[in-house]
């Protein structure tokens, strides 16, 4: 799943987030949601979160939890 739409996504989610430095090399960094950043209830690059150890990007797929 993606991460463009707000309500799919919530406090202790497990992500992949794209930080600013790595948008051009497109390099993942996976943690768990601590804060949704974007307002909105989509936005087309992913919605920007806070992991729980305070890096900030924005979300490019989630993984479900079983």
């Amino acid at each position: 799943m993606d991460g463009k739409t707000r309500s799919d996504i919530y406090p202790g989610l497990e992500v992949d987030i794209i930080l600013k430095k790595d948008q051009r090399s497109g390099e993942r960094t996976r943690g768990f949601v601590k804060d949704l950043l974007t307002k909105a209830p989509f936005h087309h690059r992913g919605i920007k979160v806070r992991l729980e150890d305070g890096q900030i990007g924005r979300v490019i797929e989630i993984f479900e939890e079983d």
